[in-house]
């Protein structure tokens, strides 16, 4: 019987190369292939640092080591001593760092054996998703997840690094607090000792980082847990992690170059990527215009034009009534997309109308002449005008859009992502980031006539716009013309490849300014006091001008290494359906606890 401390490694299973020939090792790792050629036994031993292959040869060792060797199978942990070799001649596996030598094993021990897997550990896998999540131990064992974490973890240490460096305090909030409404539904937590009562697990430090802000810590950060009842999907979870920053006597321009500074010390640190620095910005109100999405992807071309001024007149009635009504009509150009056949513009169709629009208006610029079924109201004069607006060549495709504004503009928007995705139009290679500002501070809620905040009840409406909040006005909110829905807010988010990195803003730092948007927001004095009372409060004693913002660290993560889902960036997420496959949560409690807590299950 062997012990492991006579057996402990001295080398990791990626750290040997042709320059320790000769050497005398031992390694412990995981069998990832055994091959038994011609009585000599060949192993594959893997640990997070790589592979590296190991022989047994009966001639050369104890029978009782061979006959443990050669009952190793995938998965078993084992432990192989012996000496550093040169690789045959012609055998060599340029593959992998280790891949010019093998070990000659003298002793070999088999320290856990392993059921067959229920699938490969191994690059690819045809596993569902579903399975892999129930085996997760054993999918973190892929290379690709081992280095997702790697990654993670670099991540945090360069973030950390340089924030430290900018004299940044990491300060822990509570993860038991009070309830207050941010978007989404809380998690509870029953309180044992005070029966009836219940914590909430927080859905974002927002207030509480305020708070520290009133306390005179004017630098802080955190990598904070968020937790959020919400419906799931790729990029979401019911508990992720963010970067989260607040800072005292900042403006826009402050926050904007400390997360620059941040992102370029990260890339630089971890990827070895240069990023161009100062990141640009835009307003809301433009991108929406020329991208048709507030967190555009800046890595391919084809922006929408508005094309109503050209079209306002023409003699086909849905795009001049759309004008008419004050609504616009918007167009796209695909570069060699003439060729588009009946069935290949019938998809589209059914694509944007699954989106809500009306239909499809094209022009294909094809060799033998301009194709459209619309040609015949528009006329060659209003055809070519739009043509020309948008650049459109001969081989070009030209797809129009006429609704409401934010409609139109975001059902385009949606249709250039599809195009870009389906054309490979996008560089996969590019980090192009752009920052998002002048949000609307309110949106419009129809189902329930009311204004609703866009981002956050605690953004701060820019300094211009503020006579809008005592503006009179005898319009109703749902006209886009209301004063209120005028009101732009100190609101950015971070946008990096199309996906939404970072959100923040300047807060209000006066209460009376606070009390007026959560009034508007339907708040009124009594039930903002339970609500918020605590800031309110603490707004009234000194509170200074203050601002931040909270990057996604899981999203953040799943860009540097390409990967599609923040579940795989994760080391143990939950599924679309906000469950833990591998431990069963969640899960019933003891009646004992229940009885306890003083709650009762009701079917």
């Amino acid at each position: 019987m062997y012990l492991f401390k006579e057996l402990k490694r001295t080398h990791t299973c990626g750290e040997l190369t042709i320059k320790d020939n000769g050497q005398s090792v031992i390694l412990n790792g995981w069998v990832q292939e055994y091959r038994n050629l011609g009585g000599l036994l060949f192993i594959d031993i893997r640990d997070r640092y790589g592979v590296t292959q190991v022989v047994i040869n009966p001639e050369k060792v104890k029978k009782e080591v061979f006959e443990i060797a050669v009952s190793a199978r995938h998965e078993f942990v084992v432990s192989a001593k012996g000496v550093v070799g040169k690789r045959p001649e012609g055998t060599e596996n340029k593959n992998l760092a280790s891949g010019e030598i093998e070990i000659a094993v003298e002793d070999f021990v088999i320290l856990a054996e392993s059921k067959t897997p229920p699938f490969e550990i191994a690059e690819e896998t045809n596993a569902s998703e579903v399975l892999r999540l129930e085996y997760r131990y054993l999918d973190l064992r892929r290379p690709q997840f081992q280095e997702c974490m790697k990654v993670r973890h670099q991540a945090t240490v360069a973030i950390r690094e340089y924030l430290n460096s900018q004299d940044f305090l990491d300060i822990d909030t509570p993860l038991l607090m009070k309830s207050t409404p941010e978007g989404a539904r809380d998690y509870v937590v029953p309180s044992r000792i005070q029966k009836g009562k219940f914590y909430a697990l927080p859905q974002s430090p927002q207030l509480l980082k305020q708070i520290l802000m009133i306390s005179g810590f004017d630098k802080y950060y955190q990598l904070a847990k968020c937790l959020r009842d919400e419906d799931l999907r790729a990029d979401r979870q019911p508990e992720h992690t963010q970067v989260d920053m607040e800072m005292s006597f900042v403006t826009i321009d402050d926050v904007f170059s400390v997360v620059e500074g941040m992102m370029t010390h990260l890339f630089k640190k971890v990827l070895d990527a240069k990023l161009e620095t100062p990141f640009p910005r835009y307003e809301y109100s433009e991108v929406m215009r020329r991208w048709g999405i507030d967190k555009p992807d800046l890595r391919f071309g084809m922006e929408l034009n508005d094309i109503s001024d050209i079209v306002a007149d023409c003699d086909f009635k849905v795009f001049a009534d759309v004008v008419k009504n004050g609504g616009v009509v918007s167009a796209i150009c695909l570069k060699n997309g003439a060729s588009y056949s009946r069935k290949q513009i019938d998809e589209l169709t059914d694509f944007v109308k699954n989106l809500g629009a009306g239909g499809l208006a094209y022009i294909l610029k094809a060799d033998g002449g301009d194709k459209s079924p619309i040609l015949k109201f528009i006329g060659e004069e209003v055809k070519d005008k739009i043509c020309e607006r948008l650049r459109a060549e001969t081989g070009d495709a030209v797809f129009i859009i006429s609704d409401k504004a934010l409609k139109a503009e975001t059902i385009l928007g949606q249709l250039r992502l599809y195009l870009g995705k389906k054309h490979e139009l996008i560089n996969n290679k590019e980090w192009k980031f752009l920052w998002v500002t002048g949000f609307p501070l309110f949106e419009y809620n129809e189902d329930e006539d009311r204004l609703e905040a866009m981002h956050n009840i605690v953004s701060s409406p820019k300094d211009e716009d503020m006579p809008l909040l005592e503006e009179p006005s005898e319009l109703p909110l749902s006209d886009i013309n209301h004063p209120l829905r005028k009101l732009r807010a100190e609101q950015y988010d971070l946008v990096l490849n199309g996906v939404e990195l970072s959100s923040g803003g300047i807060r209000n730092h006066r209460r009376d300014i606070q009390q007026k948007i959560l009034n508007l927001l339907g708040f009124t004095d009594e039930r903002a006091e339970v609500m918020f009372g605590f800031l309110l409060r603490a707004l009234e004693y000194g509170a200074p001008p203050h601002g931040g913002i909270a990057t996604g660290l899981d999203r953040l993560v799943a860009l540097m290494t390409g990967r599609s889902s923040i579940r795989d960036v994760i080391a143990f997420p939950k599924s679309t359906t906000a469950a833990s496959l591998m431990d069963g949560a969640p899960s019933d409690v003891d009646p004992e606890m229940l009885k306890d807590l003083g709650l009762q299950i009701i079917d």
